[in-house]
This record gives structure tokens, sequence and C-alpha cells, in this order.
């Protein structure tokens, strides 16, 4: 089954961690022409986003909302069980960056450690991973979320090098044996995996003449056809699975994937503005951290001071597709640092 439910899981806190560098659409000036930049951001909504330095890892990224994670909420470092990190840029193919993540937190023998390596559905898939831990026996999980995509778009390619920004996070469960049950939906057509693809950096062969293997590749007609043809559904067989109506939901998280995208499932469903913030333009399209991006930047105020029900939902690069609906969420902290 796709659909499952868990009860005793909540949230505690979210802290989103951007780089300092920030990246205006007149950076591209002298690599695109004024018309290809316009109509470029006129689709996509893009029009800043942040760049991490050279030097700077996802990892990195979510390294620092971690530390201030654990310190606005005064857990102690050993009563963490288990850390996850969800990436598509890690540090290097092993370690995992999870167990370098872990040394660097300070965090307890007992604390499990382990990668996911899924970016625009990873953050719903890790919320689900969590709440399988918890069913088990875990009591505090961090799930750490966070992409360097930047790295990875072809420099001279309009559809991928205005779109991505840099961002890392850190989300905060906990065991709540109180908490209402939370609902996910979770998919994969692994039959449109060479829509969004990196070919190189992996162990099977390239070929030594494509210069760009080790760059991200769209099909950008393709993934759109399966946003639209997808997500509506995924949005209303999750609400019908928590017996829920789209009224009932004070904010659907979706991945900030492409502005026009947004809109159109927003009008399909017929959700307002307040229901549905779209902070695109703000950050750029951060993968894996958009959703939590979107939580601390925009409605950190009303998450942290007014029970929300919330309708989380990612997709893309797979492809893959996840769902997560949680009731009543009041967060203690909700942040966005720069590192």
């Amino acid at each position: 089954m796709s659909q499952c439910s868990v009860k005793g899981i909540t949230l505690r806190g979210v802290v989103c961690a951007l780089p300092q560098h920030r990246v205006e659409n007149d950076y591209f000036a002298g690599r695109f022409d004024e018309k290809t930049i316009k109509d470029v951001t006129e689709l996509t909504g893009v029009s800043t986003r942040y760049m991490a330095a050279p030097e700077q890892t996802a990892s990195d990224l979510c390294f620092a909302a971690a530390d201030r994670l654990l310190e606005d909420l005064n857990w102690p470092r050993e009563s963490v069980d288990a850390v996850i990190f969800v990436s598509q840029t890690p540090d290097q193919r092993m370690p995992a960056t999870a167990c370098i993540l872990h040394g660097r937190l300070g965090l307890a023998p007992h604390c499990q450690a382990f990668d996911v390596g899924l970016g625009c559905s990873g953050y719903v898939y890790g919320a689900w991973l969590v709440s399988a831990l918890m069913a088990i026996g875990l009591r505090r999980v961090l799930l750490l979320a966070g992409d360097t995509s930047s790295r990875m778009v072809d420099p001279n390619d309009r559809s991928t090098a205005l779109l991505f920004g840099d961002a890392g996070s850190a989300t905060a469960f906990e065991y709540d044996a109180n908490a209402p049950l939370c609902y996910f939906d979770l998919g994969t057509d692994g039959k449109g995996a060479n829509f969004l693809t990196v070919a190189g950096g992996g162990f099977r062969p390239v070929d030594p003449q494509a210069t760009d293997a080790n760059y991200l590749h769209m099909d950008g007609s393709s993934v759109f056809g399966f946003t639209i043809g997808t997500v509506p559904k995924l949005i209303k067989a999750t609400l019908e699975q928590a017996s829920t109506t789209k009224d009932q939901v004070d904010l659907f998280a979706l991945h900030q994937a492409n502005r026009f995208i947004l809109r159109h499932i927003g009008k399909k469903l017929s959700l307002t503005p307040e229901q549905l913030p779209i902070n695109i333009d703000q950050f750029g399209n951060t993968s894996s951290a958009s959703i939590p991006l979107l939580l601390c930047a925009d409605r950190a105020e009303q998450i942290t001071t007014t029970p929300t029900t919330m309708l989380m939902a990612g997709f893309g690069v797979g492809l893959s597709w996840g769902a997560a609906l949680f009731k009543d969420v009041q967060l203690q902290c909700a942040s966005v640092i720069t590192v």
C-alpha cells in the first residue's frame, strides 16, 4: 500500500540555513540575453536564489541548521535517537554523510545515522521514515534535508541555470502519545527516471567524451506533464484518506518546483493564496529543502503560535512523489539563518 497512517509523531521545530551569497537575475546578464532571462523568470517565477560558496556543501548547511535547532529546543545531544540526511549532493561517496554529521553534531553512539538519496520528494519520504522509526520505539529524530543543486547545473543551460538555489534544513520530530494521526501517501514511476538525471559521478560508465555528464539534464515538458497529472490526484487522495476537506487544511506546503506549476495546482484544487504560499521567487528551486524553507521563511509565525493543519507534498526527480498530512501542529521554533 502506498498510503499509511501513524500515531504519536509530532514536529517540534524547523531551522533552515542559506548560503550568504545571494544571486539576482542580473547576475546572468552576461550569459543570457534580456529576453531569455525575462521569459524564464515569467515561467519559473525565480528572481533570487542563494548559492553555496565553493567550499560549502549541503551538509555544512544542514549542520548549521541542526546545531541551531538543538540549541533552540534545548535538546541534549544524547537524547537524539537517529539522524537522517536526505540529499542528492552528499559530501563524498563514502562514508554516508549522515555519519559525518553525526560526529560534527556530537551525537551519541546509540544514535542511528543514514543517508537517503532523494531530491524533490525527499523531505516527505524522510518524514515517513521518521514515523516508521518512531513506530518501533525511537523518540527523538533529526531529519536533515538539503541540496547544493547549483553545483549540478550547466551554467549555459537556460532551463536549469536560473532555476535552482541552495539550502539546508533540520527538522526535529518527537514521539507524543497524544499527537493525532498523521497520514502519508507515497509513490514512484521509475519509467520517468531519465526526465531528471545527472549521468556522471556514479559507478555506471558514461561516455568519456560526454563533457556534460556531470550536469543536470531536465526534460521540462515531461516533468510538467507528470506534475500536473500526479500532484492534484495525490493531494485529493491524501485528504480523502484523512477524512479531511481542503477547507480544513490551513497550509498546503508544496515543493517549490515552478511558479506556473504551483499556480496551476492551486487553481485545479481551488486553493486560496493564503492556503498555498509560493516563495520560489526568493529562493529558487531548493530541491529537498524547499518545503521546510517554505515553513520557516513564509509561515514561521503561523506554525509557532497557532495549531496548524498542514499538507506537505514533494514531487519530481525519480520520478517520485509523496504527501504527508499533519493535524494541529504547533512548533516551538521555526527560523532561517545564513552561513
